[in-house]
């Protein structure tokens, strides 16, 4: 079977095992017989999406995917992965509830937002979190948390995760 992955999804097939692939931003019939790639993207192959927003994500994604690598990694080897990110480990399974209400602009972000343990809300919050991309839409002008998106953050899930909680845990 040939993969082919987007860039954004290259470092977990990799980790997951697959060392035969292609790495193609918008990924067609012709690069391959199926695609990886983030849950949000459409393509016209058979495909499997994947989430990569938050460490459980990554975690799961990971799992996901190496049982279509044929080499199921154990939950212990995909922990090693973790080792050397400190939010992503901190966060993998933590069950933390923060008295901070937040505004979300993206779904993305509610993943994170609520894997963090901020209360989502849409009226009476304390700050609005919301992706670079969606910056010219946010209609608030108080306390405001810009996030890097696709385009100017690392392809690697771990250092997105890591860059994106450093931010945010800027407001406990």
């Amino acid at each position: 079977m040939k993969i082919v992955t987007t860039p954004m999804c290259e470092e977990v097939v990799r980790l997951a095992g697959i060392n035969d692939y292609v790495v193609n931003k918008h990924p067609k019939k012709e690069d391959g017989d199926l695609a990886i790639l983030l849950s949000e993207s459409k393509v016209d192959m058979d495909s499997l999406p994947i989430k990569l927003n938050t460490p459980s994500q990554i975690f799961e994604s990971i799992k996901k995917v190496s049982k279509i690598a044929q080499c199921e990694l154990s939950d212990e080897d995909i922990l090693v992965f973790f080792s050397e990110y400190k939010l992503s480990k901190k966060y993998l399974n933590s069950n933390f509830k923060r008295d901070i209400k937040v505004k979300v602009y993206s779904e993305f972000l509610k993943d994170i937002a609520v894997d963090m343990g901020f209360d989502i809300s849409q009226k009476d919050f304390n700050y609005v979190i919301y992706p670079d991309y969606l910056k010219n839409k946010v209609l608030e002008s108080e306390n405001l948390i810009e996030i890097p998106s696709h385009g100017d953050i690392s392809r690697n899930p771990f250092e997105r995760v890591e860059v994106r909680y450093a931010i945010l845990e800027n407001l406990i």
